[in-house]
Protein backbone atom coordinates (compact mmCIF):
# COMPACT_ATOMS: atom_id res chain seq x y z
CA UNK A 1 0.00 0.00 0.00
CA UNK A 2 1.22 3.43 -0.75
CA UNK A 3 2.12 6.07 1.12
CA UNK A 4 -1.11 7.99 0.00
CA UNK A 5 -3.08 5.03 0.48
CA UNK A 6 -2.16 4.85 4.20
CA UNK A 7 -2.50 8.42 4.33
CA UNK A 8 -5.81 8.45 2.77
CA UNK A 9 -6.68 5.47 5.53
CA UNK A 10 -5.76 7.42 8.47
CA UNK A 11 -7.95 10.81 6.99
CA UNK A 12 -11.23 8.30 6.61
CA UNK A 13 -10.36 6.68 10.00
CA UNK A 14 -9.78 10.37 11.95
CA UNK A 15 -13.12 11.29 10.18
CA UNK A 16 -14.98 8.65 11.61
CA UNK A 17 -13.53 8.98 15.19
CA UNK A 18 -14.68 12.49 14.87
CA UNK A 19 -18.47 11.76 13.61
CA UNK A 20 -18.55 9.19 16.32
CA UNK A 21 -17.38 12.04 19.13
CA UNK A 22 -19.50 14.53 17.91
CA UNK A 23 -22.61 12.41 18.02
CA UNK A 24 -21.55 11.04 21.13
CA UNK A 25 -21.53 14.60 22.59
CA UNK A 26 -25.07 15.25 20.86
CA UNK A 27 -26.53 11.98 22.76
CA UNK A 28 -24.90 13.49 26.06
CA UNK A 29 -26.38 16.69 25.54
CA UNK A 30 -29.74 15.67 24.65
CA UNK A 31 -29.67 13.44 27.69
CA UNK A 32 -28.98 15.72 30.25
CA UNK A 33 -31.29 18.52 28.38
CA UNK A 34 -34.08 15.49 28.92
CA UNK A 35 -32.86 14.97 32.44
CA UNK A 36 -33.03 18.84 33.29
CA UNK A 37 -36.58 18.62 31.86
CA UNK A 38 -37.78 15.64 33.66
CA UNK A 39 -36.56 16.84 37.38
CA UNK A 40 -39.52 19.07 37.36
CA UNK A 41 -41.82 16.73 35.96
CA UNK A 42 -43.58 16.08 38.99
CA UNK A 43 -46.00 13.19 40.06
CA UNK A 44 -48.02 11.60 42.39
CA UNK A 45 -47.75 8.18 43.31
CA UNK A 46 -50.86 6.51 45.09
CA UNK A 47 -50.81 3.34 47.08
CA UNK A 48 -53.85 1.42 49.12
CA UNK A 49 -52.25 -0.60 52.19
CA UNK A 50 -55.36 -2.70 54.46
CA UNK A 51 -53.58 -2.73 57.21
CA UNK A 52 -55.66 -0.78 59.64
CA UNK A 53 -58.03 -2.54 62.71
CA UNK A 54 -61.30 -3.60 61.53
CA UNK A 55 -63.47 -0.79 61.46
CA UNK A 56 -61.93 2.49 60.94
CA UNK A 57 -62.31 4.23 57.84
CA UNK A 58 -59.51 5.23 55.34
CA UNK A 59 -56.87 7.04 56.71
CA UNK A 60 -54.68 8.97 53.84
CA UNK A 61 -50.29 9.66 54.37
CA UNK A 62 -48.81 11.83 52.79
CA UNK A 63 -45.04 11.08 52.14
CA UNK A 64 -42.56 13.28 51.38
CA UNK A 65 -39.08 12.81 51.10
CA UNK A 66 -35.24 14.22 49.34
CA UNK A 67 -36.80 17.56 48.11
CA UNK A 68 -33.09 18.87 48.13
CA UNK A 69 -34.32 22.56 47.75
CA UNK A 70 -32.52 24.97 46.34
CA UNK A 71 -33.18 28.59 46.24
CA UNK A 72 -35.01 29.58 43.17
CA UNK A 73 -36.69 26.62 42.54
CA UNK A 74 -40.03 27.76 41.46
CA UNK A 75 -41.34 24.86 40.06
CA UNK A 76 -41.39 22.91 43.00
CA UNK A 77 -42.30 25.38 45.43
CA UNK A 78 -45.73 25.77 43.88
CA UNK A 79 -46.13 21.95 43.13
CA UNK A 80 -45.22 21.51 47.07
CA UNK A 81 -47.48 24.05 48.57
CA UNK A 82 -50.76 22.76 46.06
CA UNK A 83 -50.00 19.13 47.60
CA UNK A 84 -52.00 20.51 50.44
CA UNK A 85 -55.08 20.33 47.88
CA UNK A 86 -55.10 16.70 48.77
CA UNK A 87 -56.02 17.50 52.68
CA UNK A 88 -54.03 14.60 53.77
CA UNK A 89 -54.73 13.42 57.52
CA UNK A 90 -50.86 12.79 57.83
CA UNK A 91 -47.67 14.18 56.38
CA UNK A 92 -44.53 11.94 56.86
CA UNK A 93 -41.27 13.94 55.59
CA UNK A 94 -37.91 11.36 55.21
CA UNK A 95 -35.63 14.02 55.24
CA UNK A 96 -32.79 15.45 52.71
CA UNK A 97 -34.98 18.58 52.50
CA UNK A 98 -32.31 21.02 51.68
CA UNK A 99 -29.16 21.56 49.12
CA UNK A 100 -28.13 25.07 49.50
CA UNK A 101 -27.43 26.96 53.02
CA UNK A 102 -30.28 29.45 52.09
CA UNK A 103 -32.71 26.68 51.78
CA UNK A 104 -34.76 26.97 54.95
CA UNK A 105 -36.68 30.34 54.45
CA UNK A 106 -37.76 29.30 50.99
CA UNK A 107 -38.39 25.67 51.69
CA UNK A 108 -40.95 26.30 54.46
CA UNK A 109 -42.24 29.07 52.60
CA UNK A 110 -42.87 25.99 50.55
CA UNK A 111 -44.22 23.74 52.53
CA UNK A 112 -46.38 26.09 55.46
CA UNK A 113 -50.02 25.21 53.41
CA UNK A 114 -48.72 21.63 54.69
CA UNK A 115 -48.03 22.65 57.95
CA UNK A 116 -51.50 22.95 59.01
CA UNK A 117 -51.86 19.10 58.62
CA UNK A 118 -50.31 16.44 61.75
CA UNK A 119 -47.26 15.62 60.67
CA UNK A 120 -43.87 13.63 61.81
CA UNK A 121 -40.11 13.89 60.05
CA UNK A 122 -36.42 12.54 60.42
CA UNK A 123 -33.56 14.00 59.14
CA UNK A 124 -30.98 13.27 56.22
CA UNK A 125 -27.40 13.77 55.67
CA UNK A 126 -28.90 16.68 53.33
CA UNK A 127 -30.64 18.40 56.48
CA UNK A 128 -27.50 18.35 57.99
CA UNK A 129 -24.57 18.82 55.61
CA UNK A 130 -24.74 20.80 51.70
CA UNK A 131 -23.65 18.45 48.92
CA UNK A 132 -20.55 18.84 47.01
CA UNK A 133 -19.69 17.51 43.79
CA UNK A 134 -19.13 13.64 43.39
CA UNK A 135 -18.02 11.66 39.92
CA UNK A 136 -21.89 9.97 39.21
CA UNK A 137 -19.59 6.52 38.39
CA UNK A 138 -18.44 6.90 41.91
CA UNK A 139 -21.95 5.62 42.95
CA UNK A 140 -21.47 2.63 41.01
CA UNK A 141 -19.06 1.27 43.40
CA UNK A 142 -21.23 1.61 46.74
CA UNK A 143 -22.89 4.24 48.83
CA UNK A 144 -21.77 7.70 49.01
CA UNK A 145 -19.40 9.09 51.63
CA UNK A 146 -19.31 12.16 53.60
CA UNK A 147 -17.43 14.80 51.97
CA UNK A 148 -13.99 15.47 54.49
CA UNK A 149 -15.33 18.47 55.43
CA UNK A 150 -18.54 19.59 54.48
CA UNK A 151 -20.48 22.61 55.44
CA UNK A 152 -22.95 22.71 58.16
CA UNK A 153 -26.78 23.33 56.98
CA UNK A 154 -29.36 24.67 59.38
CA UNK A 155 -30.50 21.95 60.32
CA UNK A 156 -31.41 23.02 64.09
CA UNK A 157 -33.85 26.07 62.55
CA UNK A 158 -35.21 23.86 60.05
CA UNK A 159 -35.95 21.70 62.77
CA UNK A 160 -37.57 23.94 64.49
CA UNK A 161 -39.73 25.45 62.12
CA UNK A 162 -41.34 21.89 61.20
CA UNK A 163 -41.71 21.56 65.60
CA UNK A 164 -43.25 25.48 65.21
CA UNK A 165 -45.89 24.01 62.62
CA UNK A 166 -47.01 21.07 64.67
CA UNK A 167 -44.94 18.56 63.30
CA UNK A 168 -43.04 15.43 65.73
CA UNK A 169 -39.60 15.09 65.12
CA UNK A 170 -39.08 11.00 66.01
CA UNK A 171 -34.89 11.27 65.42
CA UNK A 172 -34.22 8.75 67.53
CA UNK A 173 -37.32 8.93 69.74
CA UNK A 174 -40.69 7.60 69.38
CA UNK A 175 -44.16 9.16 69.77
CA UNK A 176 -47.62 8.33 70.18
CA UNK A 177 -50.35 10.30 67.87
CA UNK A 178 -54.44 9.74 67.84
CA UNK A 179 -55.49 10.93 64.77
CA UNK A 180 -58.22 10.44 63.30
CA UNK A 181 -59.97 8.67 66.95
CA UNK A 182 -56.91 5.92 65.93
CA UNK A 183 -53.86 5.82 68.06
CA UNK A 184 -50.65 6.05 66.40
CA UNK A 185 -47.19 4.91 67.77
CA UNK A 186 -44.08 6.34 65.91
CA UNK A 187 -40.56 5.08 65.93
CA UNK A 188 -37.94 7.09 64.16
CA UNK A 189 -33.95 6.99 63.83
CA UNK A 190 -31.69 9.25 62.80
CA UNK A 191 -30.02 9.09 59.37
CA UNK A 192 -28.82 5.15 58.93
CA UNK A 193 -26.32 6.56 56.04
CA UNK A 194 -24.17 8.20 58.21
CA UNK A 195 -24.31 5.74 60.77
CA UNK A 196 -26.76 7.83 63.35
CA UNK A 197 -29.37 5.32 64.07
CA UNK A 198 -30.33 4.69 67.23
CA UNK A 199 -32.95 2.74 68.31
CA UNK A 200 -36.03 4.47 70.87
CA UNK A 201 -38.49 1.44 71.01
CA UNK A 202 -41.90 1.83 70.45
CA UNK A 203 -44.40 3.97 73.18
CA UNK A 204 -45.76 2.40 75.89
CA UNK A 205 -49.35 2.32 76.68
CA UNK A 206 -52.33 1.94 75.26
CA UNK A 207 -55.69 4.35 75.26
CA UNK A 208 -58.54 2.08 75.50
CA UNK A 209 -59.07 -1.32 76.37
CA UNK A 210 -57.93 -2.91 72.70
CA UNK A 211 -54.61 -3.10 72.95
CA UNK A 212 -54.27 -3.53 69.20
CA UNK A 213 -56.23 -0.56 68.31
CA UNK A 214 -53.38 0.89 66.95
CA UNK A 215 -50.66 1.02 64.35
CA UNK A 216 -47.08 1.15 64.72
CA UNK A 217 -45.58 3.06 61.71
CA UNK A 218 -41.43 3.44 61.57
CA UNK A 219 -39.62 6.43 60.17
CA UNK A 220 -36.18 6.13 58.92
CA UNK A 221 -34.48 8.27 55.93
CA UNK A 222 -31.93 5.36 54.46
CA UNK A 223 -33.47 2.09 53.97
CA UNK A 224 -30.70 -0.10 54.88
CA UNK A 225 -31.18 -3.59 55.71
CA UNK A 226 -29.89 -3.73 59.02
CA UNK A 227 -32.64 -0.51 59.96
CA UNK A 228 -35.79 -2.91 57.82
CA UNK A 229 -34.56 -5.48 59.83
CA UNK A 230 -34.82 -4.08 62.84
CA UNK A 231 -38.29 -2.43 62.67
CA UNK A 232 -39.42 -5.30 61.00
CA UNK A 233 -38.74 -8.13 63.82
CA UNK A 234 -39.73 -5.37 66.54
CA UNK A 235 -43.53 -5.45 64.78
CA UNK A 236 -43.82 -2.53 62.56
CA UNK A 237 -47.15 -2.35 60.70
CA UNK A 238 -45.20 -0.08 58.27
CA UNK A 239 -41.69 1.51 57.11
CA UNK A 240 -41.37 4.65 55.70
CA UNK A 241 -37.93 5.86 54.04
CA UNK A 242 -36.45 7.27 51.11
CA UNK A 243 -32.91 8.43 50.40
CA UNK A 244 -32.62 6.42 47.00
CA UNK A 245 -34.07 9.07 44.88
CA UNK A 246 -35.07 5.77 43.25
CA UNK A 247 -32.08 5.38 41.34
CA UNK A 248 -32.06 8.86 39.45
CA UNK A 249 -30.89 8.46 36.82
CA UNK A 250 -32.89 4.76 35.31
CA UNK A 251 -32.43 2.20 31.76
CA UNK A 252 -35.71 2.54 30.75
CA UNK A 253 -37.70 -0.81 31.08
CA UNK A 254 -34.77 -1.70 33.71
CA UNK A 255 -35.12 0.39 36.36
CA UNK A 256 -32.28 1.70 38.82
CA UNK A 257 -28.41 1.21 38.33
CA UNK A 258 -27.97 2.24 42.17
CA UNK A 259 -30.02 2.51 45.55
CA UNK A 260 -27.08 4.33 47.29
CA UNK A 261 -27.38 1.77 50.05
CA UNK A 262 -27.40 -1.99 50.20
CA UNK A 263 -30.89 -2.42 49.38
CA UNK A 264 -31.41 -4.34 46.31
CA UNK A 265 -31.89 -1.79 43.38
CA UNK A 266 -35.50 -3.08 42.41
CA UNK A 267 -36.41 -2.16 45.47
CA UNK A 268 -34.73 1.64 45.19
CA UNK A 269 -38.37 3.21 44.25
CA UNK A 270 -42.01 1.73 45.26
CA UNK A 271 -43.95 -0.46 48.06
CA UNK A 272 -42.73 -3.76 48.78
CA UNK A 273 -42.89 -5.96 51.53
CA UNK A 274 -40.26 -7.02 53.74
CA UNK A 275 -38.89 -10.06 55.76
CA UNK A 276 -36.66 -10.72 58.42
CA UNK A 277 -36.68 -13.48 60.85
CA UNK A 278 -40.15 -14.42 60.11
CA UNK A 279 -42.25 -11.49 59.81
CA UNK A 280 -43.28 -9.08 57.13
CA UNK A 281 -43.94 -5.18 56.83
CA UNK A 282 -44.74 -3.47 53.77
CA UNK A 283 -42.53 -0.99 53.68
CA UNK A 284 -42.69 2.40 51.13
CA UNK A 285 -39.27 3.68 49.57
CA UNK A 286 -40.24 7.17 48.14
CA UNK A 287 -37.89 7.82 45.00
CA UNK A 288 -37.92 11.29 45.96
CA UNK A 289 -38.41 14.65 45.36
CA UNK A 290 -35.26 16.63 44.32
CA UNK A 291 -31.80 15.97 43.37
CA UNK A 292 -28.55 17.35 44.74
CA UNK A 293 -27.87 20.79 42.96
CA UNK A 294 -24.65 19.26 41.32
CA UNK A 295 -26.36 16.57 39.31
CA UNK A 296 -29.84 18.37 38.74
CA UNK A 297 -31.18 15.61 36.08
CA UNK A 298 -33.57 12.62 36.36
CA UNK A 299 -34.18 9.91 33.33
CA UNK A 300 -36.90 7.51 33.63
CA UNK A 301 -37.63 8.53 37.32
CA UNK A 302 -39.68 11.57 37.98
CA UNK A 303 -39.83 12.98 41.28
CA UNK A 304 -42.48 11.74 43.10
CA UNK A 305 -44.68 12.29 46.55
CA UNK A 306 -46.58 9.67 47.71
CA UNK A 307 -50.17 8.95 49.25
CA UNK A 308 -50.56 5.84 50.64
CA UNK A 309 -54.35 5.40 51.46
CA UNK A 310 -54.74 2.85 54.54
CA UNK A 311 -57.79 0.86 54.77
CA UNK A 312 -59.09 -1.40 57.37
CA UNK A 313 -58.23 -5.03 57.47
CA UNK A 314 -61.47 -5.92 57.65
Amino acid sequence: MSIDSLASRARSIGRGFAVAAGAGTAAGMAAFGYGLWEKNQFVLREETLAILPPGHNPFRVLHLSDIHFVPGQRKKAEWLASLADLQPDLVVNTGDNLSHVKAVDPLLAALRPLLQFPGVFVPGSNDYFAPTFKNPASYLMGPSKAAPKPTALDWPRLRSGFGMGGWVDLTNRNQSLILNGMRFDFSGVDDPHLNRERYAGWPRGTVNQDANDHLKVAVIHAPYQRVLDHFTESGADLLLAGHTHGGQLCIPGYGAVVANCDLPTWRAKGLNDWTSNGRTTPVNVSGGIGTSRFAPVRIACKPEAVLLTLTSRG
